[in-house]
């Protein structure tokens, strides 16, 4: 950190007097670096670090909250489902698949417990220590930069002594050439007595030796602050940012160490947690279906014998019925009152209806209204960023062509005509899409006339004095084996009208004036036309900015101009530039 902060070759210093005579180095020192500034950074870097800890201890603060809340939980929720003594759920669990389910609401009570070891483990191991760390780490900065903030004042001190005693030199040199003004002018005047000038002379004597005290004591004092200013800057600050440095560092390994303990907090009951799993899977495995059978067969057994068969009865014959003696009436009431319907009514049939899994059609038709209105509003909205572009780049291309129809040593203008008609007929077709999908959305909307409707249901062409049929187009293009449609008339109306612009837009032979300046990052060899080659390093003149494309006119002289890629080269704009030229 202190190498990075204050490197012996980059280090400025700010104290040095103000004349070039006693500190050569002041009119080099451009830039000086404030080791106040430095001070501050740190400050700022130091605290967000303590910051950084605090908010890592608040997390895991919260982590052993929401673990202590966690395993309450879980233990209401065993102690909630705990069949209660003396009570009829007791009775329940003689079944296997009762009492697995008590084994699993037991084995829950031992895995809310291992919650709370996570939480006491992360309270004392990880929020405890860190909170202590943090106190000792508080402390330590406040010393660390007072100790900084003291050798400031200390070399501030010196400096203000050393501009003290520069300015009393150089009051004293201005009073002794003053004194030597004087005498001479009152050694030059016949009408002054012998004694006043001599007065004025030893006047003279006096402030020549004052100044040269005061230069000794300026020398003195200069010395000192050149010796306390390299101490101050080879020494003592190196220090303390090694200090800094170390005890940033300390916490950056302190932070790691506490997450990997979290880690192992967490780790070292995993062991534990998968052994109550494992008990709840081996109670869930006891579970004895047959067994639970027998239970309910020994449980409601009736041990009635079952009843005998019915005699036939012939009313052909008169004869005295007898009740048989197996309590028939009995059994055949027990036999109705047993019979119960075991069939379970028919549960109604939604009618869900079937979803088309087939290609989807291009209006969205298979779509509710509003899914459709969406949906086609998004095809617009995409297509109209497509035709935004497309004209884009038809801007471009056409600012080239512009730019070799004047400068023809550039490139052939002719060579992008084939460009602009492609871009051209792109454009045309990505409005006519517009122009469908508009006509669809309008007619979810209820926009359009149900004439229009019609028509387009019909697959028709509208009249020569409308636009081409919306429906007609896209046929066009599904007849098409590539899927494509062009329009001869707009291709060719569009290259005119372009051309007619570039005509009436570019008339101005003028040299473009330039607008800074920039330096080459990589060589670039500009084999294409219109393009320039540059060397790393290399400093050229820029003439038209990048406008969006990737590329950057630039000027070498006032015959060399040409496109670079943006990405090239380092730009510094003028903005004083008022169209001035400039050639290398």
């Amino acid at each position: 950190m202190n190498q990075r902060l204050h490197h012996p070759e980059t280090r400025r210093t700010r104290w040095c007097p103000a004349t070039t005579d006693d500190c050569p180095d002041r009119e080099h020192s451009t830039e000086p670096l404030r080791e106040q500034d430095q001070f501050d950074n740190l400050e700022k870097h130091t605290q967000w670090g303590i910051d950084i800890l605090e908010k890592y201890i608040k997390f895991v603060k919260e982590r052993t909250e929401i673990e202590l809340s966690y395993a309450k939980q879980l233990r209401n929720l065993s102690k909630r489902y705990q069949p209660k003594k003396n009570s009829k759920e007791e009775e329940e669990y003689k079944y296997t698949s009762c009492k697995a389910f008590l084994s699993t609401l037991n084995e829950m009570n031992d895995y809310a417990g291992q919650h709370e070891v996570i939480s006491e483990n992360m309270t004392s191991q990880i929020t405890v220590e860190l909170a202590r760390y943090v106190q000792e780490l508080k402390q330590e900065r406040k010393s660390h930069f007072h100790e900084g903030r003291k050798a400031q004042q200390h070399i501030e001190t010196c400096w203000k002594q050393l501009e003290s005693s520069k300015r009393r030199f150089e009051r004293d040199c201005k009073e002794a050439d003053r004194a030597q003004q004087y005498f001479e002018k009152m050694d030059a005047d016949i009408n002054v007595t012998k004694a006043d000038v001599e007065k004025a002379r030893q006047q003279a004597q006096i402030r020549h030796q004052m100044a040269e005290d005061s230069k000794a004591d300026y020398s003195s004092v200069l010395q000192k602050f050149n010796h306390e200013q390299h101490e101050y800057y080879h020494t003592h600050i190196p220090n303390i940012f090694q200090k800094i440095q170390e005890m940033e560092e300390r916490r950056i390994v302190r932070i790691g160490e506490s997450m990997k303990t979290y880690a192992e907090v967490d780790r070292q009951v995993i062991p534990i947690i998968g052994k109550c799993l494992d008990e709840i899977v081996k109670a869930a495995e006891s579970t004895d279906q047959k067994n639970d059978s027998q239970l309910v067969i020994e449980a409601y057994k009736s041990g009635f014998e079952p009843p005998g068969d019915i005699e036939f009865e012939d009313y052909t014959q008169p004869m005295k019925r007898t009740v048989s003696d197996n309590s028939l009436s009995n059994s055949r009431g027990e036999g109705k009152q047993e019979h119960k319907p075991g069939g379970k009514s028919k549960g109604k049939l939604w009618p869900f209806i079937k979803k088309n899994k087939g290609a989807t059609p291009e209006d969205f038709s298979n779509l509710p209204p509003e899914q459709r209105r969406k949906k086609l509003q998004q095809k617009v909205d995409e297509l109209n960023k497509e035709i935004q572009k497309e004209m884009d780049q038809r801007d471009a291309i056409t600012k080239m062509k512009d730019v070799y129809i004047k400068n023809p040593q550039m490139g052939d203008p002719a060579s992008l005509d084939h460009k602009l008609t492609e871009v051209g007929q792109n454009i045309e077709k990505l409005r006519l899409e517009v122009q469908k999908f508009e006509a669809w959305l309008a007619e979810v909307e209820g926009r359009l006339s149900a004439r229009n409707e019609q028509i387009r249901r019909q697959s028709g062409v509208y009249d020569a004095q409308n636009p081409p049929s919306v429906n007609n187009c896209a046929q066009d293009r599904e007849s098409s084996p590539d899927g494509s449609y062009t329009e001869e008339q707009s291709q060719e109306s569009e290259v005119k009208v372009l051309a007619t612009d570039f005509d009436d837009e570019f008339d101005d032979e003028e040299p473009l004036p330039a607008i800074g300046t920039c330096k080459a990052l990589y060589t670039f060899e500009g084999q294409n036309e219109g393009t320039i080659s540059v060397v790393e390093g290399e400093t050229l003149y820029i003439i038209e900015e990048d406008k969006g494309d990737g590329w950057t006119r630039i000027r070498r002289n006032e015959d060399e101009e040409g496109y670079v890629p943006t990405s090239y080269v380092e730009v510094y704009l003028d903005k004083n530039a008022k169209g001035a030229k400039t050639y290398i």
